[in-house]
């Protein structure tokens, strides 16, 4: 097996945007004190972009790059399936879970060099998390004859 070589500056490109794609999702979710914040956000996403790139750094005829993000996807999975709880007859932490494993895809993403979907696949997960969020308010909101407080 050969060393690895230093990383090029493909590699610390990945890096800053794997933080920056972290960040945008996780200060959303620190924003709504949820469990998974900005830190653990960047981390999974930088993690995951990592392992993708040394994977792809193996390009011996049995080394399959592939594999990796295999068994990243299973990996994040585990990690997802311990933050899911019951409480009470109410299963908590399903959201925080699916945010791990599209922070995860996201981190994929980068790790094969598509830098400007990862940043917009950031953006569409918050959009989806605070667009929800509002949604479910409104309709809480209805269903209790009350006006939201966004109308106060």
């Amino acid at each position: 097996m050969e060393a690895l070589s230093l990383p090029g500056s493909g590699f610390w490109i990945g890096v800053v945007v794997a933080i920056v794609c972290g960040a945008i999702v996780g200060y959303e979710r620190q924003l709504k004190d949820k469990p998974v914040g900005a830190r653990t956000s960047i981390l999974i996403c930088l993690g995951t972009q990592i392992f993708v790139d040394i994977g792809s750094a193996f390009t011996t005829p049995s080394a399959d790059p592939t594999r990796v993000i295999g068994q990243v996807v299973t990996g994040i999975g585990f990690i997802g399936g311990g933050v899911i709880l019951a409480r009470r007859g109410i299963v908590v932490g399903v959201t925080t879970a699916s945010t791990i494993w599209v922070l995860a895809a996201i981190g994929v993403v980068i790790g094969v060099g598509h830098y400007l979907t990862a940043l917009m696949l950031s953006i569409v997960t918050v959009i989806i998390l605070i667009g929800f969020d509002y949604i479910d308010k409104r309709i809480l909101a209805g269903k209790a004859g009350k006006k939201s407080p966004d109308d106060e």
